[in-house]
């Protein structure tokens, strides 16, 4: 009913003092608005806080007790252990995240609930969308987060990790360090180039011993090999390099250079890519709960340089790729699961907030694994795969809050 409606019916009823039912100005309003979504972030944060801390000491302290003999043996100083879970930690936030913001807001609405807050904030003309858009807001800023650390930091972690944990251990005279890998091959089929690097420093990129050949557009063959390799202002240069030319139908070189030091801009091959071959590599040689996480980037990476990749593990792939996309915006398809489960208002006990978190979440992981596991084994595009679990719930949560009373 607009202002002007509401002065007509105030003199229909011959009241002479209209002015009381005067709407107020909107500035007041956003003014109201904006005390309405600081409280509800306060009363969200103190949870979520708690939520996240307590998951957070509690992994620490059962990881510890259950590492504690390795830190003993590898001889690990207090600090050094402080960095290990520092470094680890990104990867967890990933897991506990969406729970802990699932638990923390499940709490909030149903005190707001309990105390009849939402019921009052809905009588006075905002909607539920609305009163909720700040948890909405949260929601988002999660799966941003997430999205980086998913991009950025995770992937780095688990070998971060093994590195502090080879810190002290004892080095081998004349062995290589724990960040070398070593004995590294891994072909470029679109440039038709094959790598065999006899060591190759996970930090720096630099190679010892690196061997590689591929077949250029008339036919003909060449080869390379060097004592070492390093990568500075984005192209290769070799030392020690010894060069083959091999014709078509001819199985010994016709031609042999040596150089002292070589450039070769002509490589498109970067330490970026080798580092992703190197986590390819080691995804089927670790037990599961330490396979490294890939990032989109490093995915694309290596798509590019394998586009012949079997049917199964290019779908593989793609459903990976679409997952680490899909997985971040978990925390607002949590928002709108926890709204129509701890808005209604009545006296509940908190508990029941609680329980309702632990069976969404188990839910939702089963959802997850299943579709998942059908994109990977191609049953399922990857997009539609990783996407499904997202979309089921969203809907499901949204269509819920349309039906809030």
């Amino acid at each position: 009913m607009s202002r002007e409606q509401y002065r007509q019916t105030c003199r229909a009823q011959d009241d002479p003092d209209d002015s009381r039912l005067d709407f107020p100005p909107p500035r007041s309003n956003m003014r109201a608005m904006r005390l309405l979504d600081r409280y509800l972030l306060r009363e969200l944060l103190i949870p979520l806080a708690y939520c996240l801390g307590g998951f957070l000491v509690s992994w620490i302290t059962f990881d510890l007790i259950n590492e504690l003999a390795t830190f003993q043996r590898r001889q690990l100083l207090p600090r050094d252990i402080a960095e290990y879970y520092l470094v680890k930690a990104p990867e967890l936030l990933v897991t506990i995240m969406p729970v802990a913001l699932l638990l923390a807001l499940l709490y909030a609405l149903t005190n707001h609930a309990r105390h009849h807050e939402i019921t009052a904030i809905r009588a006075a003309g905002v909607s539920l969308w609305r009163a909720c858009a700040v948890y909405l807001g949260v929601g988002a800023a999660f799966s941003v987060v997430l999205l980086m650390l998913n991009e950025w930091l995770v992937p780095d972690a688990n070998e971060a990790a093994n590195l502090v944990l080879a810190r002290r251990d004892p080095a081998t005279a004349g062995g290589p360090g724990p960040e070398w890998k070593l004995n590294l091959a891994f072909s470029n089929e679109p440039e038709r180039r094959q790598w065999i690097i006899g060591a190759f420093h996970r930090e720096t990129g630099e190679m010892r011993g690196p061997n590689f050949w591929w077949t250029l557009p008339d036919g003909s063959r060449r080869q390379l090999s060097a004592a070492r390799g390093v990568y500075r202002r984005g192209q290769w240069e070799f030392e020690e390099v010894r060069e083959f030319f091999y014709t078509n139908n001819v199985a010994l070189p016709i031609e042999v250079r040596t150089n002292r030091v070589l450039a070769l801009s002509e490589l498109t091959e970067t330490p970026e890519q080798i580092r992703s071959e190197i986590k390819f590599s080691e995804l089927s040689n670790v037990s599961a709960a330490k396979r490294p996480r890939l990032s989109l980037r490093e995915i694309r990476d290596y798509q590019r340089l394998h586009p012949a990749l079997p049917a199964r593990e290019a779908a593989k792939l793609e459903t990976q790729f679409h997952g680490r996309l899909a997985e971040p915006w978990t925390c607002l398809v949590v928002v709108l699961i926890a709204i129509p489960f701890g808005a209604p208002s009545g006296r509940r006990n908190v508990f029941v907030g609680v329980a309702a978190s632990i069976f969404i979440a188990f839910t939702y992981v089963l959802i997850l694994q299943f579709s998942m596991a059908a994109g990977t084994g191609n049953y399922l595009p990857g997009w539609l795969a990783a996407w499904l679990p997202n979309a089921v719930f969203a809907s499901v949560g949204a269509g819920l809050i349309q039906r809030v009373r």
